[in-house]
Order: C-alpha cells, then sequence, then structure tokens
C-alpha cells in the first residue's frame, strides 16, 4: 500500500446538505423552513424562558429581602505565628507584611488572629485584633496596637 493509494473509509465522508441552492435539490426556496410563519422568519423563535405566554419563572417567584454581601468587609488574615520570622522589636506594619510576602494585599484591613504561639517581643500595628491575639502578644512582652 502506497500514501496516494490510501482512501477513507466508505461512508466515512458526507457531504454537507446546503439547502436553499437549486430547483431540483429539494432542500430549495423555504429550505426546510416551511411558508410564512414565526419559525420561517430571520431572528424567529421564542427564547429558551419563553413558557407558552404563561408568566415566566422569574417573574412569577417573589423578590423579597436584603442581602448585605456588597457592603461586607473583606479583611486580610494572618495568624501570630506567622510573625515568628521577624527580629525581635521589630514594630510590624500592614505595608512591612506586604513587603516580606505575608499578605498579598490590604483588603479593607488586616486583622491579626491568634493562631499559634508568638515567641518574640513585638509591635504589631493592624486595623484589627482578635482579643485572644492581643493577650497573647502583650504575654509575649510585645504591644498590640490598632491603627
Amino acid at each position: 500500500m502506497k500514501v496516494y493509494e490510501l482512501k477513507p473509509a466508505p461512508g466515512s465522508k458526507k457531504k454537507r446538505k446546503r439547502v436553499g441552492r437549486g430547483i431540483g435539490s429539494g432542500w430549495n426556496k423555504t429550505a426546510g423552513y416551511g411558508h410564512k410563519g414565526q419559525k420561517a422568519r430571520s431572528g424567529g423563535g421564542k427564547g429558551p424562558a419563553f413558557e407558552g405566554g404563561q408568566t415566566p419563572l422569574q417573574r412569577r417567584l417573589p423578590k423579597r429581602g436584603f442581602n448585605n454581601k456588597r457592603f461586607r468587609r473583606e479583611l486580610v488574615i494572618v495568624s501570630l505565628e506567622r510573625f515568628n520570622c521577624f527580629d525581635e522589636g521589630t514594630v510590624i506594619t500592614p505595608e512591612l507584611l506586604l513587603e516580606s510576602g505575608i499578605i498579598k494585599s490590604f483588603g479593607d484591613g488586616v486583622k491579626v488572629l491568634a493562631n499559634g504561639d508568638l515567641t518574640k517581643k513585638l509591635t504589631i500595628k493592624s486595623n484589627y485584633f482578635s482579643k485572644t491575639a492581643i493577650e497573647k502578644i502583650e504575654s509575649a512582652g510585645g504591644k498590640a496596637e490598632v491603627i
């Protein structure tokens, strides 16, 4: 067998039906769309939500209530154990956290949580602290300052 002798399997290559061409094709004139009417016209037909004239579901369902999502604060959370990488006596600010790669952005504020233990005496400046985090920072000899 040579490359030029290769042919597709019989029946695997089928010509597509080109409707609306010629007189003897049987698919001319209306091209399978019938005569007149909405479905025969360009752009004709109904949308996916059309329910035969019945009031659509999205209009029947009640629209009630209030959602607070657009007003929520997006806080960036930092655990206390992440501060152990800094030297003793360092003043830690959100800008320093951003530079060191601990946080990726400020969001609507930085909140320090009491996950893990703090082993060094540090001054931490942040927008928010949990009560337990403040206790742990002060027990390690440091200070927690709200910006």
